[in-house]
């Protein structure tokens, strides 16, 4: 009952093998196989031909175990029978064809004689009107002469056989199925550890590229292993780097004087009337006087943001020194609470990293600004940090919502919802940038309205972060 259980178990499983390994090859005929597949195939091949040659080796042995053994048998037993008939002959004086008339009888009364006699000339006559079972497949035959006074007087044939070799095939049959399947499931799971060591690299690279093209230049391309896809790594960054050039240039100039025209217009403008009329009004040339100082500081604002900005995408982060962040996050709701604005903090977990204190502060305020400038007044701030699985995590969610056609390019430069309040379209840029250079990302995931999350992650303080990180920050900046 067991063996049945078992064979029907490995042939239910490889049955659903076999039809998954064909619908996803029906699916490469329009995606195209993938890399994971063409392994798969390989070490199936593989596999399949080593299972199947050991097999072949394993019947072939059997089998001429098999013949050996019924030989022996047969041997053994058309001896000992023509001895047998001679003795008998000698003893009643009778010849070879008297012998076969009384053992045509004995068989027909029901004797189970599994032989065939044959007189001086190979004739057989025992059984007569049967045909010889001599070469029949399947079979093995032995032939012993009978002897009498020296002289052959004719033969003993047995023919046995080779039930051997079909018993133990049947016996072998589920553990051969059972051995298929387990062969089948480690060349798919050997597969896929091997496509995925193989695939991942350039499925990072293709995120890098997507990334690029979606208007983050600054992110460093993810870290490579093994010589092919480090040379692959650096000739796309290479490529994006040209591709950036004189284009980022222009865009950049682009924005920035778009960005500086409205202060540099409302200087202009009070200055003329300053120079007009306002100066004699003191009420009039304050109020324009204070209009030409906030133009000007908005402007040293962008400035001094740019500065920034080119410095962390420049140089990246230099000196990297273990850093609670449990203590920047409560130092940054601290200094939000003096302002007047609520901030609640949840720290969980080990959520120590590696990086510089201030950037990461000037990260976090940058965040924290956002939040409490489009938030809504009245409900609270929540800054959490939490060690997540794949590093340290850093949200700040406010209530209030993103619109839908900035939410793609809410990190890129000069994009900003508040220039009406004097927002550069900086802060989230610097986020970004600073995320990168500590070899994480910043982000803003859903659930949306009413509720806006961003989030920071990071890489943990562990071993071997430091060269990671240099390593990263170091292709980038080539």
């Amino acid at each position: 009952m067991i063996r049945l259980v078992v064979v029907a178990a490995a042939a239910i499983g490889l049955i659903l093998f076999a039809a998954f390994v064909i619908s996803r090859l029906l699916e490469t005929r329009t995606r195209g196989m993938s890399i994971r597949m063409q392994v798969f195939l390989a070490l199936a091949s593989i596999v399949g031909a080593f299972a199947f040659g050991l097999g072949l080796m394993v019947i072939d042995r059997i089998e001429a175990r098999a013949v050996r053994l019924a030989t022996q048998a047969a041997t053994d037993e058309a001896a000992a029978i023509a001895g047998i008939l001679a003795g008998e002959m000698q003893r009643t004086g009778e010849d070879i064809q008297a012998v076969a008339s009384r053992m045509a009888q004995e068989d027909a009364r029901g004797a189970d004689l599994r032989l065939e006699l044959l007189d001086a000339n190979a004739q057989v006559i025992f059984p007569r009107g049967v045909p010889s079972q001599k070469g029949q497949p399947g079979t093995v035959s032995v032939d012993a002469p009978i002897l009498r006074s020296g002289a052959q007087i004719g033969l003993v044939r047995v023919v046995k056989p080779t039930v051997v070799m079909r018993r133990l095939l049947a016996d072998f049959a589920p553990t051969v199925l059972v051995i298929s399947l387990v062969l089948g499931a480690a060349a798919a799971m050997a597969a896929a550890a091997i496509g995925r060591s193989i695939a991942r690299p350039i499925e990072r690279l293709s995120q890098f590229a997507e990334s690029v093209s979606a208007g983050e230049g600054g992110a460093a391309p993810p870290i490579a292993s093994g010589r092919e896809v480090t040379h692959l790594s650096r000739s796309i960054d290479s490529m994006r780097r040209q591709l950036q050039g004189r284009p980022f240039v222009e865009a950049f100039a682009a924005d920035l004087s778009h960005e500086l025209k409205n202060p540099v217009a409302a200087i202009r403008a009070s200055a003329e009337i300053l120079e007009e009329s306002a100066l004699d009004e003191p009420d009039e040339a304050r109020r324009f006087v204070a209009r030409i100082r906030e133009s000007t500081e908005r402007i040293e604002r962008l400035l001094g943001d740019l500065l920034s900005l080119a410095r962390i995408e420049a140089r990246g982060v230099e000196d990297l020194e273990p850093i609670e962040l449990g203590q920047l996050v409560r130092r940054a709701a601290e200094q939000a609470d003096a302002s007047g604005k609520r901030v609640e903090v949840h720290v969980e977990g080990d959520v120590r990293v590696r990086g510089d204190e201030a950037w990461l502060t000037r990260a976090l305020s940058n965040l924290l600004d956002n939040a409490l400038t489009h938030g809504d007044a009245d409900a609270p701030v929540v800054l959490r940090a939490k060690r997540a699985s794949d590093g340290v995590s850093v949200s700040v969610e406010s209530q209030g919502a993103v619109p839908k056609h900035v939410r793609k390019n809410l990190f890129r430069r000069f994009v900003t919802t508040r220039a009406d309040k004097g927002g550069s379209g900086l802060g989230l840029a610097i986020v970004r940038a600073v995320a990168e250079s500590h070899g994480g990302k910043a982000r803003l995931p859903e659930p949306g309205p009413p509720r806006v999350r961003f989030e920071l992650q990071l890489p943990p303080a562990v071993r071997g972060a430091r060269e990671q990180l240099r390593t990263a920050v170091g292709d980038a900046r080539s």
